[in-house]
């Protein structure tokens, strides 16, 4: 598929479009009968040269676009499409930076922009008012970097640890920013994986943030995403701007939440690999009702439910599965069932819808491949389940 070389610094998003001719699900072939990785690399290459015009609202999510679009290339060993030093420049011109090491007290994160429009330009004094990251953008712009092979040790990681601490709440809870935001388990999972891909965790309360997680398990095993909510919980009056296709689109629901808890618990070394395997009988959380809550989400079509009695859907296989896979209760899911569910969401062209036969989405594409990946797709490159990419120590990047 021809496209144009890719700009970084000009990440465009199409124009609008006349819509007559735009297929419908109903006009959509039938699904293919395997995984088309040409067909997936393809639209990928798309996405990373010009993203059609339906993703115009989310511009100021740019970061979690690209996210999805070079992560998911790699999952799909298809790197080598990108500019990896023109991507890291990109996505280092987002990151705050403050004027002074006061500023690092000033309550604001020093973390990354999410796009352009969230970088307030400085006022004639040359003062910006505003030049705090978003803790969700700046996990998507560290995974981005370590993809790209960029060495995160050489950032400013100072600025974004010691501020980080001013977002962490006294039940252990995260806010995503310094003002006027939620704070619930999604934010606690972008904390941890920010200090895990800095190997340092100077910028969280561990315990802290452990206990608000422990009180977030429910009667049924699963997570609600706050203490007291059931692990079906929708939080309905989420309005995050910032990242709205990871926290609002699938991880405001139940299945989401339960990948926070567990992922968090399992990258600040407090829950162990393959749980079900080992011998110890105790853990801090309550493990077989967990196994038993994910294993009643995978559905009579094969596909993963966030929740009881909701439809399948792409993304959950990953969320689910991903739980699945750190415990060690992957291995008794019928995966042929999942398979055929996923091939049945699988576009013409190139992607993955997030029900059978509908039009794709960047989201539920990605969602899509990291799902394979757990199914161990050949030609797919193995999956990180607690940080949701391409696992890098396993490949032998790092």
């Amino acid at each position: 598929m021809a496209t144009r070389e890719w700009n970084p610094l000009d990440f465009d998003i199409g124009e609008e479009e006349d819509e007559e001719g735009t297929p419908s699900p109903s006009s959509i072939s039938p699904p293919l009968q395997y995984f088309d990785r040409d067909r997936h690399v393809a639209f990928l290459e798309m996405m990373y040269s010009l993203m059609p015009h339906h993703y115009q609202s989310q511009e100021i999510n740019r970061l979690t676009l690209a996210f999805f679009t070079i992560s998911g290339l790699h999952l799909l060993r298809a790197l080598d499409r990108v500019d990896k030093d023109r991507v890291a420049d990109w996505v280092l011109s987002f990151q705050a930076h403050p004027r002074s090491r006061a500023e690092l007290k000033n309550g604001q994160f020093y973390g990354f922009h999410g796009s352009r429009t969230s970088q307030f330009p400085p006022d004639e004094n040359g003062v910006s008012a505003r030049n705090a990251g978003h803790l969700a953008s700046t996990y998507c712009a560290l995974a981005i970097l370590k993809t790209v092979g960029f060495n995160l040790l050489t950032i400013d990681k100072e600025s974004i640890l010691i501020s980080l601490r001013n977002l962490q709440q006294p039940d252990g809870s995260f806010m995503p920013v310094d003002v006027g935001a939620e704070t619930d388990l999604r934010f606690v999972y972008c904390a941890a994986a920010i200090c895990f891909m800095l190997e340092d965790w100077s910028g969280m309360d561990r315990e802290k943030a452990k206990e608000y997680i422990l009180k977030c398990q429910s009667y049924d095993g699963g997570f609600g995403l706050m203490p007291g909510l059931e692990s079906h919980g929708e939080l309905n009056n989420i309005s995050s701007n910032y990242w709205f296709m990871f926290c609002q689109l699938c991880v405001s629901r139940a299945g989401g939440g339960t990948y926070c808890a567990v992922a968090s618990l399992r990258l600040m070394g407090y829950i162990e690999d393959d749980l079900l395997s080992k011998t110890v009988t105790s853990s801090i959380i309550n493990v077989p009702l967990l196994l038993d809550w994910c294993m009643q989400r995978q559905a009579i079509d094969g596909g993963f439910q966030g929740r009881a009695n909701k439809p399948s859907d792409t993304c959950y296989a990953f969320w689910i599965g991903a739980v699945l896979r750190i415990l060690g209760g992957y291995k008794f899911i019928d995966k042929i069932a999942l398979h055929r569910f996923l091939l049945t969401c699988q576009s013409e062209f190139g992607g993955f819808s997030k029900y059978p036969r509908d039009l794709p989405d960047i989201y539920h594409a990605y969602y899509g491949y990291t799902a394979f990946s757990l199914l161990e797709e050949p030609g797919l490159n193995p999956l990180c389940a607690e940080l949701g990419m391409t696992d890098l120590t396993a490949i032998g990047i790092i």
